[in-house]
């Protein structure tokens, strides 16, 4: 009997295996692919927090000879406003990086068999065992070549993707959904500079996005609302569409896509957004098969990572302290939620594309004058500071000390400058109201803005 059976061997999973195993637990991994593996089209961007772990736990030294630059900065320039800055460092990682994908899976998995953890390829699960009160305690399935098999364990934990056998077999609910915002078209670019920069771009309701990734390759995308993605068309014509969204928003990079040349086909990105409910007796979910948001915010493989950490840590508890595991599923489950829910939220406002109004941009460029915030915002961004630290009473009422006075300022804007700091009598009254007004221009983000404990 195996103390966990991780459905599943990618990021989450193949993370989870390691960990547990490092931890002394005898866990078996399977998955219906054989590694080295391509997958489903994945940007590969990962934050400092996910670098972080990847880089402690020893998978980045496992990826070979590839030259893979560190991404110091990120942007994002909406209309004529811009704003740049530095990643936050997580511990000693103030850089992002994006690696070949496939080498990333098999890096994890190679740590997780290092480890200790038994991987059985090409083999597919197909039921769950569970007891006579309905605990789930094993699965059931086949491997290829060597027909069907049962295995059990103290718990099985389901690491199989946005479409998640696992969860559907335990009937986990979702929540919080919404259909799919937004869709992307994004490719390798050779030729392009290497600057150490993530940059997008908010015009016209389209995203354009680039950044360094590996081998001196780029990733060059835009992303639309589903409901404006464009009619599909060949490899050429896609160049045509991408290359004018960029034109549209920074004419230079568009003069230096147009002199290098597209090293792949395009692909396309979009996903459903969904929590489920992430444990149960006997079981728990993480990664994808826990929560799937768009990708616009690059979040998956980061999430994927940090959401394992506590999964490992919550089972190792669960298995050790002598309890179960459940009620450490259980506070698994709480801790996921504060982990993705609130940007998880702010990936679904910020995916589906709008163009930000002329407060917005205001506030934006209010940001870019002021190193705190900039910082801040590009770090809520890289899932390095969290929403409702950055979308506080505070932080938004001194970004107001920051705002353009000789660019102009929306008669709005103004207006909540003045119930901020200019009403005598009962000024925090007025900046109560104030944060209400400012909150009603923010849209979903307007709700953490209004429930943040901070000042």
């Amino acid at each position: 009997m195996y103390d966990a059976i991780v459905v599943g061997a990618r990021i989450s999973g193949a993370s989870t295996a390691l960990l547990l195993a490092r931890l002394g637990h005898r866990v078996l991994v399977v998955d219906r692919a054989r590694f080295p593996s391509p997958t489903s089209s994945s940007t590969n961007l990962i934050h400092p927090p996910g670098v972080q772990r990847l880089k402690q736990w020893g998978v980045l030294d496992r990826l070979g000879d590839h030259a893979i630059p560190r991404i110091t900065r990120y942007s994002l320039q909406s209309g004529p406003v811009r704003l740049e800055a530095a990643l936050p460092a997580v511990e000693d990682v103030d850089y992002a990086l994006s690696p070949p994908r496939v080498e990333l899976d098999e890096a994890l998995v190679r740590c997780a068999v290092d480890a200790g953890a038994e991987l059985r390829e090409e083999t597919s699960v197909q039921e769950l065992l569970r007891d006579e009160d309905g605990t789930v305690v094993g699965v059931a399935g086949t491997t290829k070549g060597s027909g069907r098999f049962q295995e059990k364990a103290a718990v099985v934990i389901g690491a199989d993707g946005k479409n998640s056998k696992v969860a559907r077999l335990v009937g986990a609910e979702q929540y919080r959904a919404e259909p799919v915002l937004s869709k992307s078209l994004w490719t390798y670019w050779e030729g392009l500079p290497q600057s150490s920069l993530v940059r997008t771009y908010r015009k016209n309701r389209r995203h354009p996005f680039t950044w360094p990734t590996h081998d001196g390759l780029s990733i060059v995308g835009v992303a639309w609302p589903t409901t404006d993605f464009p009619s599909p068309g060949g490899d050429e014509a896609t160049d045509r569409t991408v290359v004018a969204a960029l034109a549209d928003v920074d004419p230079d990079l568009a003069e230096e896509v147009r002199a290098g040349r597209r090293a792949g086909r395009w692909l396309t990105g979009s996903v459903p957004n969904f929590l489920r409910t992430a444990h149960g007796p006997g079981w728990a979910l993480v990664g994808d098969a826990s929560a799937t948001r768009d990708p616009i915010t690059a979040s998956g493989i980061t999430h994927a990572v940090l959401g394992a950490e506590l999964l490992a840590d919550a089972v190792h508890r669960g298995l050790s302290d002598g309890q179960g595991v459940d009620p450490a599923l259980a506070s698994y489950g709480r801790a996921r939620d504060a982990l993705v829910r609130d940007h998880y939220d702010y990936t679904r406002d910020y995916a589906r594309i709008l163009d930000h109004s002329a407060e917005e941009r205001a506030l934006i460029e209010a940001m870019s004058r002021s190193p705190w915030h900039a910082r801040g915002m590009i770090g809520l961004f890289a899932t390095a500071v969290p929403p409702t630290e950055f979308y506080s009473r505070r932080t938004f009422r001194e970004l107001f000390d920051f705002l353009d006075e000789e660019g102009g300022l929306p008669l709005k804007i103004r207006m909540l400058r003045w119930l901020l700091h200019a009403v005598p009598g009962r000024p925090e009254a007025t900046a109560r109201l104030a944060d209400r007004l400012l909150a009603a221009r923010l849209g979903l983000m307007g709700e953490l803005l209004l429930r943040s404990t901070a000042a």
